[in-house]
């Protein structure tokens, strides 16, 4: 996508930022006539509220946007798209937000999914960069983030697992990584059983993505992200209603591979892995059945309860397979459980974290970047819900509670208690449109996972 910002334009119309909390007080610092202006027009100070200032030309002078009383990122979010067509400059301070992230939310903002479409939206105002913005880092951010709505976007016709390995392919050539991908029967030869139990059925081969950067002398980050690419349930099959949106049940993959461009691009001192079993969950003579019994990488053998509860089968070898390295820290996105969806509504990302230091620096940078998240616990209690009978391990409890906190407790079967471990249970897509955050596919915690990574390593 082109990006919103030019580097400098003498003819640019300023933009005023006002907390919503001081409306009243700016408005009496205007002129009558500027007053009134204003007035007419309807704006009344609410947060969100754009008012046009008239020029003597007809043309305007300026604009004014009334901001949060707690001013945050997307308060900037709609003004590419809201401003009319023209150059525009911020005249006013972002403070308390940093200018570079007051030009993330912009470009964010501006992002629309039109792969499809024979006509396009109109195009958007330009703005000059905001002062002392970080131009560098605010593009790698928008193009990171910009590319996880993409993937997440596109239909399942167009975005595959072979697909998602090709955007993989694209990411390692522009960052100098290395790319490793394990298709079709080569998963059983190179041991890793679920993931080709879980894709077999498909005429698509399953896969996984194996991406590797950095200085092998740097701390280990792993990231690891569901990549199933369409969810029929298998043969335990989704209603219409349930599956119509599963195009974006690979949104972990495409949030972890966000947050690798983000590291990447900020060239932080890590030795980074990116680990995304890719597959679709489909029905045809040979997909796995209720009751079968599957090994897996790890050696212990799981008991299919529910085939609709494919993405902790696809995950569980590659978290222990990433486990294998002990990382300093090692985290998973996964759109997993319709259970976190109701605990916690479709903003806000289920965090399951095995070490208290890791989940306190996730919730602290999610806190910082306003990229939020709620921490649910790992409670030991419900682990006999996956008890089985006839292998060591049930992929699926017969009970409807708890859901979320089950899943979480079978990932972390894979995961040794010594390698820090983060479990993020998201819905990956805004249902409705909002300043920054367009109705379409999310990345969602993936900025805060950047900062946690980049707050523990240091800037290179």
């Amino acid at each position: 996508m082109a990006l919103p910002f030019v580097d400098r334009s003498s003819s640019a119309v300023p933009v005023q930022f006002v907390p919503e909390s001081r409306w009243r007080s700016w408005l009496k610092e205007q002129t009558a006539s500027s007053r009134a202006w204003i007035e007419s027009t309807g704006v009344a100070g609410k947060a969100g509220d754009l008012a046009m200032l008239p020029g003597d030309n007809g043309k305007a002078a300026g604009a004014v946007l009334v901001l949060s009383a707690k001013p945050n990122l997307w308060d900037f979010g709609a003004l590419a798209t809201r401003l009319p067509d023209g150059t525009w400059k911020l005249a006013s301070a972002t403070d308390p937000v940093s200018p570079t992230d007051a030009a993330v939310a912009i470009g964010l903002g501006t992002w629309r999914f039109e792969r499809y479409r024979s006509r396009k939206a109109k195009p958007v105002a330009k703005l000059v960069w905001p002062d002392g913005a970080d131009k560098k880092r605010a593009t790698a951010m928008i193009e990171a983030l910009c590319l996880a709505r993409d993937l997440i976007t596109t239909p399942s016709s167009d975005m595959g697992p072979a697909e998602l390995a090709a955007a993989a392919q694209s990411l390692a050539k522009q960052h100098g990584a290395k790319l490793k991908v394990i298709v079709g029967n080569d998963l059983l030869k190179q041991n890793y059983p679920m993931v080709h139990a879980v894709g077999r059925a498909s005429a698509r081969l399953p896969r996984l993505i194996d991406l590797r950067w950095g200085n092998a002398r740097h701390p280990k980050v792993t990231l690891v992200g569901k990549g199933v690419c369409f969810d029929t349930g298998g043969l335990d099959l989704k209603p219409a209603s349930g599956m119509l949106n599963m195009k974006k049940d690979m949104g972990g993959a495409a949030t972890m591979m966000a947050v690798a461009a983000m590291v990447m691009a900020a060239k932080l001192p890590v030795r980074l892995r990116l680990l995304v079993p890719a597959v679709e969950n489909s029905v045809s003579g040979n997909a796995f059945r209720p009751l079968d019994v599957v090994p897996t990488r790890k050696g212990i053998t799981v008991e299919i309860g529910n085939t609709d509860a494919e993405g902790r089968l696809i995950l569980c070898d590659a978290l222990y397979e990433g486990a294998s390295e002990k990382p300093m820290m090692m985290v998973d996105c996964a759109t997993l459980t319709g259970a976190a969806r109701v605990a916690l509504g479709t903003d806000l990302p289920a965090l399951f974290c095995n070490d208290d230091r890791l989940a306190d620096d996730l919730l602290a940078a999610g806190r910082a970047v306003n990229d939020p998240m709620w921490r649910l616990p790992l409670f030991a209690g419900y682990r006999r819900l996956l008890d089985s009978k006839v292998a060591d391990i049930n992929n699926a409890p017969g009970v409807a509670f708890g859901g979320a906190i089950t899943a979480a407790l079978y990932l972390k079967e894979f995961v040794p208690d010594d390698v820090p471990w983060a479990h993020f249970d998201m819905m990956a897509w805004n249902n409705s449109s909002r300043p920054g955050r367009p109705e379409g596919g999310e990345a969602q915690a993936a900025r805060a996972i950047f900062a946690a990574i980049e707050k523990r390593v240091g800037k290179k």
